[in-house]
């Protein structure tokens, strides 16, 4: 079943004003109630983005999804890149997981990556925004904290878990931003003219192992999209959960 506890609230700064939206509180406790929320701010931005793409994304057009001043906006959220932030997290939010791993990494695993997969379908834009500005806000600390919980059993040490964390999202927004790509309808003409030109190289028998890798995996049709995501992961969680003596 989901999990239905609620987010840590936000550590408050003793002093200064931190550069990571995470430090700040979403509100001080005091005055009256916030006209928005952070997470309202976020959905109006994944709108935005879902619709017409990252590059569309501005406090202007946000503030004005929300009957919003746009300067009243910074109020909330100080700068674009915190925006962004939230936006990673919200996306993340939508994650569906246990409450506690169910002790098979691999079953766990699985999930998780299917679960950031899912969540890259729906929102185009977010490999790339993963990849370029990772974040750990309330809904990532989750995500990761399952990781680490379904491999608690795992010899391997604290600090490589992490790294295969890395590994395994960025193995995911890898795929979805090829799947993606290679559903534009630009890409047509792309894959055909790489077929056009690979015929070409491999018969100048100057590159025999990738003309064999090449004939070896012709044929029949070409796996689906689900199949090529499984086999692969699957080999990445081969990687991940095996003990390290077993290397």
């Amino acid at each position: 079943m989901p999990s239905s506890r609620p987010a840590p609230t936000n550590p408050v700064p003793a002093k200064g004003a931190p550069g990571m939206i995470w430090l700040r509180p979403e509100r001080s406790g005091r005055g009256p109630e916030p006209a928005h929320s952070r997470a309202a701010i976020a959905s109006a931005a994944i709108a935005l983005a879902d619709a017409e793409g990252l590059d569309a994304v501005s406090m202007r057009k946000v503030a004005t999804a929300l009957g919003a001043g746009t300067m009243s906006l910074y109020n909330y959220v100080p700068k674009k890149e915190h925006l962004f932030d939230l936006m990673l997290d919200a996306s993340a939010g939508e994650f569906t997981l246990p409450d506690a791993p169910s002790g098979d990494p691999r079953t766990d695993l699985t999930a998780l990556a299917s679960e950031m997969l899912a969540a890259m379908r729906r929102h185009p834009w977010l490999p790339g925004l993963c990849i370029t500005r990772p974040s750990m806000g309330p809904n990532s600390l989750r995500c990761t904290e399952f990781f680490l919980a379904a491999l608690s059993d795992s010899a391997w040490d604290g600090g490589t878990k992490m790294e295969m964390f890395a590994q395994l999202n960025g193995f995911v927004c890898q795929y979805a931003q090829w799947e993606h790509t290679a559903a534009g309808g630009a890409s047509t003409q792309w894959q055909t003219d790489m077929v056009t030109y690979l015929t070409g190289v491999i018969t100048t028998g100057h590159y025999p192992h990738l003309a064999a890798a090449l004939a070896a995996g012709s044929d029949g049709p070409p796996p689906d999209a689900d199949t090529v995501f499984a086999r692969s992961l699957d080999r990445l969680l081969s990687m991940i959960v095996t003990p390290p003596t077993a290397l």
